[in-house]
């Protein structure tokens, strides 16, 4: 029995991934002064964080509703629904754009569920079970002991995981 396409995809991105932040982390360790002091030195800039992340989307209704119903702010646009907290955003390309090979500015293999998202929880975890609950998301794993991208990824919180109506992964890490 063969594996579906999905998982055969979700397994090559991962283990892609896996080895380009391998290979980044033995660069950048050996490298990363060289280039902080240059770019020091030339008076570059730095990335300071994400503005926001882009993934192609297919049940449009059934995603907006679901991530309004998680209290995110949602704007929908002729090609994009974008889903808003704090200063970022995920913009989600509706299928008419993503599915238009004339689109070029996008990840080209990318098919919905392609997202794996974990979003910061303030209000502790009864809140986050209850409004969990209250969106329809179904717990998947969780809690989880997970070190999150905090305090220069050294913090330490606690993990659930749910999929939205497309399938994307999302993590909401509550630290103490």
């Amino acid at each position: 029995m063969r594996a579906p396409r999905w998982i055969v995809h979700t397994l090559l991105r991962r283990t892609f991934l896996g080895r380009l932040v391998r290979s980044s982390l033995a660069v950048g360790t050996m490298a990363a002064p060289v280039r902080r002091a240059r770019a020091q030195s030339e008076g570059r800039g730095r990335v300071v964080g994400f503005d926001h992340v882009a993934a192609p989307m297919r049940d449009t209704e059934a995603m907006v509703a679901f991530y309004r119903s998680l209290g995110f702010k949602v704007n929908e646009g002729r090609g994009i629904c974008s889903v808003h907290f704090g200063d970022h955003k995920i913009n989600f390309h509706r299928p008419h754009v993503w599915e238009d090979p004339a689109t070029r500015l996008r990840a080209p293999a990318a098919q919905p569920p392609c997202g794996d998202f974990c979003f910061v929880w303030e209000g502790g975890e009864p809140s986050l079970l209850r409004t969990l609950r209250q969106a329809g998301a179904d717990l998947i794993a969780g809690p989880v002991e997970r070190t999150g991208g905090k305090d220069g990824g050294t913090a330490r919180g606690t993990s659930r995981y749910v999929r939205d109506p497309d399938g994307n992964l999302l993590e909401f890490i509550v630290y103490p």
